[in-house]
């Protein structure tokens, strides 16, 4: 077990060292300049500016000065802004993106495990189509459509809900919503087909065989077991929802890093577009690496090469 977990940190590490070099060669062969929309300005100051944020540099440089600034968790600082750092903005926006991330993230996965249970259930039934076209237009309908839907008859005509910005809770449903209609409908489908190919499993017919009630057999050995690649895709799924979406939070005004991310490819600020994608990206590799580690703890069948159960 300590060499796999070993070996998967070795793998974390090389993956996000590929994230972070890639992202940064992206950013300097993308023809323009970040201080292209300040307007003509004397050479002298256009000088002063490429020395002080060191883009004059060799770009292997520039580089190496980067990732030495990463390893004390420094970002660098933001080529629009005087008084903020990335740093700063990820301190500012990542909390605001992370609770509305858990707050989609529940709601996922409360809505999408109760759908795909219960189409499994009452398979090829009215419940199982019902589910199942949720399911199809929450995959179908983009999150940026569903956010307008919701704002104009939520928000607007009915006036149920807040149209935008942030503030109280009334302001998180919204894009709570239209994040989490994607990962719902997914979880569904995916624990539907588990829970199916469960239901047919040997181990189920001896336990009915046996004379255990239908309660026991759904809740102790039927979900317990379809609940697996459900367990399996969480990582992804934990990073991608809580760490929010640029679109979403970009439609509603929210102040979160997906907000700070679209702003700085408009300003094309380097720092703050390397920072929040290696931010993102870490976030996604430690979730995967947790996932795989815990993966052999759920799933006792599970042997390790070369290592123990």
């Amino acid at each position: 077990m300590f060499k796999y977990t070993l070996q998967r940190l070795g793998w974390a590490i090389l993956t996000l060292w590929a994230v972070i070099t890639i992202t940064f060669i992206m950013m300097h062969i993308i023809p323009g300049n970040p201080f292209a929309k300040e307007g003509k300005m004397p050479p002298g100051v256009f000088e002063n500016l490429m020395n002080y944020y060191q883009l004059n540099q060799p770009l292997y440089i520039q580089y190496f000065l980067y990732l030495k600034r990463l390893l004390v968790l420094d970002f660098g600082p933001s080529l629009k802004s005087n008084i903020m750092s990335v740093n700063d903005y990820i301190r500012q926006g990542f909390p605001i993106s992370l609770f509305l991330g858990i707050e989609a993230l529940i709601m996922s996965l409360i809505f999408g495990l109760v759908l795909g249970v219960t189409a499994a259930l009452y398979q090829n039934k009215w419940p199982d189509y019902l589910s199942m076209i949720i399911a199809i237009i929450g995959i179908s309908v983009p999150s940026f459509i569903l956010a307008a839907v919701l704002i104009n008859y939520v928000a607007v005509q009915w006036n149920l809900l807040p149209a935008a910005t942030w503030g109280t809770w009334k302001h998180t449903i919204l894009p709570s919503i239209s994040l989490a209609a994607l990962p719902t409908a997914f979880l569904a489908r995916l624990m539907r087909s588990s829970m199916l190919e469960v239901l047919n499993a040997d181990y189920i017919k001896t336990a009915k065989a046996k004379g255990l009630s239908k309660s026991v057999i759904i809740l102790k050995h039927t979900i317990r077991n379809a609940i697996l690649p459900v367990v399996t895709v969480m990582g992804v799924l934990i990073a991608n929802t809580v760490t929010g979406s640029f679109v979403i939070e970009h439609i509603f005004g929210i102040p979160g890093m997906g907000e700070m991310f679209v702003k700085g490819i408009f300003n094309r600020d380097y720092p703050v577009i390397l920072g929040s994608t290696v931010f993102y990206s870490a976030i996604l590799i430690f979730m995967i690496f947790i996932v795989d580690i815990a993966y052999t703890w759920i799933d006792p069948r599970i042997k390790l090469t070369g290592g123990s159960k």
